[in-house]
């Protein structure tokens, strides 16, 4: 029989577990499906006798998660700690160093460190697997590298934050401010612990920047990911949309646009009967659009135990079966280096501005966006009890450049109160 591939599992928290349960539960299917029996041989943590509901009694205890990457007798360091600095980054080095496998979780440490960790792998002659770091059990890793290779792709689109999904989803709804239901998913465990993880936008960037390197050959370029979070959505804007026949989403979209390569993460309105308009809940859903196979829709839970482990785990038997694909679809050394560019994709826009309820006040702002080349496509006002007039614009098809240089001139009509929202309708 073959020999057993031996795992070194640092971080014990939901994921970590929930790969433990699998490996313990599921031995015998997993040695039928990998060709050889998945063993773990140690394990790391923060704190030993935490009570985790497991029995983790056979397997080394290691304190220190480097201590583990170092061991001369595991075959994959398995990283479940989180986080782009500190004792995941100095363990993954070190297992790179000490020639391991990787399998990982951490779409943080990959988005900021993902050329040089893969570039060391290489080297290696090792593998670095992190289908987990993108949109949990969705195995969107799996089907860019391996069922659409044969593609050149158009765009990625996609719901990759199941925090902002359930806020979103979750004000319609109820009919909820932002405040309440962000405190509604903070006591029930949603948020990261620095929750602008999240609602900023940023840990659906870190995914966003993986799918683009992969799926457009280009080195991850995290730091050129135009990031615009939710927290300037208001029930209103909720409602405002539903009545015009779209939702609002935190969506990611990443293209080769001209000479360079768009990146942005932000609230844009979606039609309410496409499938990412239907997506509820923490649910993430990711569209792929080649040029051979068409638009492809992969949705499926985006974090937990269960999902999470189950992504990890594909990596593990992938490795088991010496199925080799490097980092990112490509060798390290051929991804491209190209140039960021902010979107000029031409598109609709919503627009809420706050006006003087007197007259010439809409005239003026309606005068300011023909200034810019943007015309209005419909308007509505709606019912106010105090002298601000809340008034909702849809643009026709215009660019980016414009609405930020009308906007930016707003003030200058002395008509417009607050700061105007801007949401994208992107086109589906």
């Amino acid at each position: 029989m073959t020999n057993p591939i031996k795992l070194g599992i640092a971080g014990l928290g939901t994921v970590g577990i929930g790969v433990v349960k699998i490996i313990q539960q599921k031995a015998e299917t997993l040695q039928a499906r990998a060709g050889r029996n998945i063993e773990i041989v140690a394990v790391s943590a923060k704190s030993k006798n935490k009570d985790r509901g497991i029995d983790l009694s056979m397997y080394d205890w290691e304190s220190d998660p480097v201590t583990l990457a170092n061991r001369k007798d595991i075959d994959i360091f398995v990283e479940l700690i989180g986080g782009h600095v500190g004792a995941a980054k100095n363990s993954i080095f070190a297992a790179i160093d000490n020639e391991k496998h990787i399998v990982t979780a951490n779409k943080a440490l990959l988005a900021h460190h993902g050329q040089q960790l893969a570039e060391k792998t290489e080297d290696k002659n090792k593998l670095l697997r992190f289908e987990a770091a993108v949109a949990g059990g969705i195995p969107v890793i799996k089907a860019l590298t391996e069922g659409l290779a044969g593609n050149s792709l158009a765009r990625v689109v996609g719901v990759m934050n199941g925090t902002c999904n359930y806020i979103l989803t979750r004000m319609q709804s109820s009919g909820l401010s932002y405040d309440e239901i962000f405190k509604e998913a903070e006591a029930l465990g949603y948020l990261e612990a620095d929750p602008n993880l999240d609602v900023g936008g940023i840990d659906a960037g870190h995914k966003l920047a993986l799918l683009a390197s992969i799926g457009f050959g280009t080195k991850v370029n995290f730091e050129a990911v135009q990031l615009e979070g939710i927290g300037q959505i208001s029930i209103d804007d909720i409602n405002h949309a539903a009545d015009m026949g779209f939702r609002i989403k935190l969506l990611g979209v990443a293209q080769l646009n001209g000479d360079g390569l768009e990146q942005r993460m932000s609230p844009c309105l979606v039609p309410a009967a496409s499938p990412l308009g239907q997506l509820e809940g923490g649910t993430n859903m990711v569209m792929l659009e080649g040029d051979h196979v068409g638009q492809i829709i992969l949705s499926g839970p985006g974090a937990g135990e269960g999902p999470t482990a189950s992504a990890v785990m594909a990596d593990v038997i992938d490795i088991a079966r010496g199925v080799r694909i490097p980092t990112f679809g490509q060798q390290a050394n051929t991804l491209r280096t190209v140039q960021s560019v902010k979107s000029n994709t031409r598109a609709p826009y919503y627009l809420r501005l706050s006006l003087s309820d007197k007259p010439g006040a809409l005239a003026k702002v309606a005068s300011l966006l023909g200034d810019f080349g943007i015309s209005i496509d419909r308007m509505r006002q709606y019912a106010h009890a105090d002298e601000n007039a809340p008034v909702l614009i849809v643009t026709h098809t215009t660019d980016p450049q414009s609405i930020e240089k009308a906007l930016a001139n707003v003030p200058k009509t002395g008509v417009v109160h607050d700061k105007p929202v801007a949401l994208r309708i992107e086109p589906l």
